[in-house]
């Protein structure tokens, strides 16, 4: 089943009068309003087929390997669809890199959910970030916007989606298991995906393998949080209370923890790994 998309992306192109997809379950008589939703959905299944298509290509060969009407067909759609969709391929490459980062984050936050203390928190979040190309694939994405900045708003608005879904994350995390943070939250977040982003580029044009990245990065994050206890993270009415640093070490305020919200440019679904 194809994941609905909800990456950022470009908005529709001036020009376009109508859609390549007709709705599939409208019937003539339908009220417009349920056309247009049938419609709208179609649409969004469409762009995702098309994505998952692309990613596989892009990811096996590369940009310059891969044309729209390869990708057209992977997806079982026209190359006219391809060019509606996404107006041209280098702004589905990006489009693409930038779903696929996103997707990596929430599993690599799924994943590191899971573990019971702070030091096999980082590990299963590292681990799970330097497996595959998803970074990989990302960075050939901000090499490519380098010199196409009119795709430049799409990168910003993943980066920043990033970031506030990492931080939402891990403050969450240090709230309700009472683990203390040795840094603003704020910035283990950015932190991380900085030094990830590095440690990935350097070691995949190096071929190092993914356990060698993983102890690199492992050792320019160092320790993260320490273990607490959750009397130190609530507020007196049982809240998870917000974290903030005092001193070099994070503590709790009185206010409760509430978890910002990711831009996001349409509805979000869990993708479906």
């Amino acid at each position: 089943m194809p994941e609905k998309d909800d990456s950022p992306r470009p908005s529709t192109a001036p020009n376009a009068t109508r859609t390549p997809d007709a709705a599939p379950h409208a019937e003539p008589g339908a009220a417009p309003r349920h056309r247009a939703r049938a419609t709208r959905t179609a649409g969004r299944e469409r762009r995702s087929t098309l994505l998952d298509a692309a990613s596989r290509l892009f990811r096996q060969r590369g940009l310059a390997a891969v044309s729209i009407a390869e990708i057209a067909a992977a997806g079982d759609a026209f190359p006219s669809q391809i060019t509606y969709y996404f107006h041209t391929k280098e702004a589905l490459f990006v489009e693409a890199a930038c779903r696929e980062l996103l997707y990596l984050g929430r599993a690599a936050e799924r994943e590191a959910g899971r573990q019971p203390s702070p030091e096999r928190y980082t590990r299963a979040l590292v681990e799970r970030v330097m497996q595959g190309d998803a970074i990989g694939f990302f960075v050939e994405a901000l090499v490519l916007v380098r010199r196409r900045q009119d795709l430049a708003p799409l990168l910003e608005r993943t980066i920043e989606r990033l970031h506030a879904e990492g931080l939402r994350a891990y403050s969450a995390e240090m709230a309700a298991r009472g683990w203390q943070s040795r840094f603003d939250p704020a910035v283990s977040a950015r932190r991380f995906w900085a030094i990830a982003i590095g440690v990935a580029l350097e070691g995949q044009a190096m071929g190092r393998s993914a356990q060698a990245m993983t102890d690199d990065m492992l050792r320019l994050l160092g320790p993260q949080a320490n273990a607490g206890t959750r009397e130190d993270f609530n507020t007196d009415d049982g809240a998870p209370a917000r974290l903030r640093v005092v001193g070099g070490r994070a503590q709790a305020s009185a206010r409760r923890l509430r978890a910002p919200a990711a831009p996001s440019h349409h509805d979000s679904e869990e993708p479906r790994r």
